[in-house]
This record gives structure tokens, sequence and C-alpha cells, in this order.
């Protein structure tokens, strides 16, 4: 039996969440569930339950080779998905863990859920993505990315063509000069999008490190289109205008 624990909150009661598409928040390094959850308010309501999940360790620790599992049993300010150092490095191995943390959870939380949709948030969007190149087609019915990355490696725990044959919707916003996330890093997360998602990258001027509310507009659409069936409200040419940078898959 597995001694993970979590900490999620949800903007929908247990009664309520049968049959709605679950949008699963993953936050970013040094903050909390609690985060994310408040961008649930400005995203479609009907038929989605947001729910915001705490990364499973103390902003600070380390990896430990002994480990078995990413969870550490401590209350802190601020929480981390794997440890990273100041280039955003980390061990392969501490990645693993935290992807198979959340895996663990939806596994056994889906079921009553229409679909599954990962929001990450910086480190949070390394754990999303490291969650479906580990097990491509098996839950996710999309991916939101929000000034974050994949991770750069060609461990076999990722596979990433058999990612490619899904077609995943990504959607990949950040702004340009966005001060934390290195370029070589944002350089290979646009690479792999395009080589193995059904990915839009958009650019948004002068959020920083951040969300802004265009940005929370367009992701909006995109669940409404890409995980609903919707039709699109704005077109590309009117995404280009209005944040300045609009990129396909295939750019």
């Amino acid at each position: 039996m597995s001694e993970n624990k979590y900490v999620v909150e949800y903007t929908r009661p247990e009664n309520e969440r049968a049959g709605t598409h679950l949008v699963l928040m993953l936050h970013g390094y040094g903050s909390q569930e609690h985060d994310l959850l408040s961008l649930a308010a400005h995203l479609p309501q009907e038929g989605f339950t947001y729910a915001s999940m705490r990364a499973p360790q103390p902003v600070g620790s380390q990896f430990s080779a002994d480990s078995t599992g990413a969870y550490i049993a401590a209350d802190a300010i601020g929480y981390q998905w794997y440890p990273l150092n100041q280039q955003l490095e980390s061990d392969q191995r501490a990645i693993e863990q935290a992807s198979d943390y959340v895996l663990e959870w939806v596994h056994e939380n889906r079921e009553p859920y229409a679909s599954v949709t990962l929001l990450g948030f910086s480190q949070g969007m390394g754990v999303a993505t490291s969650m479906v190149r580990h097990a491509p087609g098996e839950f996710a019915a999309a991916v939101v990315g929000l000034s974050g990355y994949a991770v750069d490696s060609d461990s076999p725990y990722f596979k990433d063509e058999e990612l490619k044959k899904t077609e995943l919707p990504v959607f990949f916003g950040r702004d340009q000069e966005d001060p934390v996330i290195p370029q070589e890093i944002v350089n290979y997360t646009y690479d792999w999008i395009r080589k193995y998602t059904d990915g839009i990258k958009v650019l948004y001027a002068g959020i920083g490190h951040g969300v802004g509310p265009m940005e929370i507009r367009h992701v909006g659409e995109f669940l409404e289109v890409k995980v609903q069936g919707k039709e699109p409200r704005i077109r590309a040419q009117k995404v280009a205008e209005a944040t300045g940078t609009a990129e396909g898959s295939d750019a």
C-alpha cells in the first residue's frame, strides 16, 4: 500500500464532480495548492471541476539516492515537486518520482470525471509534461503549461514517440522576457512541443514569470475547444493581434 499523502483543494463539492472535466492544477516551486486555484474563477465553470494539488516536498528538500518516492511528510510555507538548483537542474530520478506521485493520485481518482487535463505553472509544467510523456494516451485530454518547461532528458521513462501518435493538445503560454526559465530550456520545450504534441505556443509581453489576464482568457477557450469540443470564439489571427505573437505546433 502506498505511503503517499495528498492535499488537494477543489472548486466543487464532491457530489457535483461526477461527469465534469477535471483540470488538475500543479503549482510552481516554493508555492502551495491555493496559489493556482485562485485562477479557476476566471476559467470556464460549466462542466469543469478544478483541483489544485500541493507538491509533496517542503521547499529546499534534497534528493536522496535511497528515496523510494517523492513524498516527504512535513509542513512548510512553500513546497516543491522535486529539488532544483539555480540552473533549474535536478536528478532525473527525483523528477520521475514526482511524476509517479501525481500519476498515482490520477489513477485512483479519475473515474467519476469525463476527462482529465493537467495545468502546470513553472515547475508544475515540468511535472505535467513528464506525466504525459511517461503515460501517453492513458489519461490526459490536454495539457496547459504556463511560464514553465519540459524536462530535457532522453530517459527511457519518457515515451515521446508513443506520445506523438496521440496528438495531445498542449497550450504553452509565457513571456519572452521571463527572467526565471533559461533560454536553452525554453528552446528545448519549444522543440519538444513541436515534435511530439499538437501544441500552440503564445507569448504575452509584460507578465514576466507569471500569468496574465489575456493568457487566462486564451486558456479558457483552449479548454472549451480542446476538452469540451466547442467551436472557437477567438480566431488565431485575433490571438496574434492581442498578444503580439502566436505560434502553432509547426512553427
